[in-house]
Order: C-alpha cells, then sequence, then structure tokens
C-alpha cells in the first residue's frame, strides 16, 4: 500500500531494558519509524492507582537509541550482537504549554539527542502554534528535523469539552469551542475546522506533514485527506 506504521514508544510503562528490547523487536518485524514519549502521568488515564515506572525520559530514551542504531551498543555499552536496528527516530512536541522558550529549548534538546523527526500536540489555536513555529524557524530548528503537526477533529461538544477541559497539553480556543457548542450539526462543524486547520497549518514554512488524529472517527480520514490535497500523494 505504500504506508508505512509508526510505532509509539512509551517511557511511562516499561524501564530501559525492556524499551531497548521493544526497539529490537519492533526493527526486527521492518518497523523503522518509532516515536518516543515519556508519557502522560498515569493518574491522567483509567488506572490512576497504577505505578508508572520512569527509568529515562523521551530525551535519555532517544539518546540511547539513536546509540543502539549508530554505535551499535545498549545503554550498558555491550556491543548489539544481532546488529544496529534500522530506526527512524521520532519525538513529540507540545507548542501549547507556557513558557513558549522552555518548549523550544525542550524541542531542541530532542535534536541534539537524536530525533529524525517531530510530532505536535493536536494545533486548535493556530496563533499560538505560528509563535512556537516563528521560535522554531529562528533557530534554523526546522532545516535539522521533519516537524509533522497533530490535526484532532472533533466530533461532539463532549469530546470538545473533554479536550479543552481535561487533556493536559491541548490549547483550543474560545472561537473554536463556541462554533462546536452552537452548531446543530457538531460532526460537519467539526470536520470544517479540521479541514481548515489542515489547510492553515500547510501554509506555515517548516511543517513537513500532518499527523491526523481521527479518535474514534477514523471512517472521515479518507474524505479529509482527499480534501485537504494530500491525494494523489506527490
Amino acid at each position: 500500500m505504500g504506508i508505512e506504521p509508526i510505532l509509539q514508544i512509551c517511557c511511562r510503562d516499561r524501564n530501559r531494558i525492556a524499551l531497548q528490547s521493544d526497539v529490537l523487536g519492533a526493527s526486527s518485524l521492518g518497523v523503522n519509524n518509532i516515536l518516543f514519549i515519556t508519557g502522560d502521568h498515569q493518574s491522567f488515564g483509567n488506572h490512576p492507582s497504577a505505578r508508572g515506572v520512569y527509568d529515562v525520559d523521551s530525551i535519555q530514551l532517544i539518546k540511547i537509541v539513536k546509540d543502539m542504531r549508530d554505535e551499535g551498543i545498549f545503554e550498558s555499552g555491550d556491543e548489539i550482537k544481532s546488529g544496529k536496528p534500522n530506526v527512524f527516530i521520532g519525538g513529540a512536541a507540545n507548542p501549547f504549554a507556557d513558557p513558549l522558550d522552555y518548549r523550544v529549548d525542550r524541542f531542541e534538546k530532542k535534536i541534539i539527542a537524536g530525533v529524525d523527526f517531530i510530532q505536535t500536540q493536536s494545533v486548535y489555536n493556530l496563533e499560538r502554534f505560528n509563535q512556537w513555529m516563528d521560535e522554531v524557524r529562528t533557530r534554523g530548528l526546522d532545516k535539522k528535523v521533519y516537524i509533522i503537526a497533530g490535526v484532532t477533529p472533533l466530533k461532539s461538544l463532549k469530546m470538545t469539552k473533554r479536550m479543552k477541559f481535561y487533556v493536559p497539553g491541548v490549547d483550543i480556543p474560545d472561537d473554536i469551542y463556541n462554533k462546536m457548542k452552537n452548531t446543530n450539526n457538531p460532526k460537519a462543524e467539526g470536520y470544517r475546522i479540521a479541514l481548515n486547520l489542515i489547510n492553515e497549518i500547510k501554509k506555515i514554512p517548516g511543517v513537513h506533514g500532518i499527523h491526523m488524529t481521527a479518535l474514534f472517527w477514523e471512517d472521515i480520514i479518507p474524505s479529509l485527506v482527499r480534501e485537504a490535497g494530500f491525494i494523489p500523494r506527490p
């Protein structure tokens, strides 16, 4: 099909031994694009009493995987006998948390650690995202890594409320919230909002792609991809 998966590996749930094992296993199966995240604290999920691991954070893990790939060594310094894993290393960035300079600093640390691509938190606040991208371009970071902006279509007012008020790191401006609150057709309005966001993000220099996360609404992705002009693929 010409489509490659992006595997997500979370530091919250495993120690460095298991994380390195997961990387080797994925690479052996031909899954080479891996996104490494620290992970939201378990108190935000449906198992709040679970114990997080957090042996390393995402920046440390990115460096570990870079050494596995480029040097053929584990974090312990031991040689990987089976050979170097083929990994295209990904990380996450949140342009919407404060302070702005710190978010770009953390992004730059991931580049230094070894990321090849970055996926951002879902973009709703275009003004703030443009501010973040301005600083990214000022530092020349857009020339060092592929930046993929996240877009999550809003399916209902209930989803909008949850994303706006309860999901850490998400910034939904009041104008978008009010559109979803006042519409008689939340799905159609959410689709229009997502398509508009994609078209605006495409104009931003330094953005290399869009990561669509249609939560429990996957059937709209084909039409959204077509209307956004991503088909046929360049």
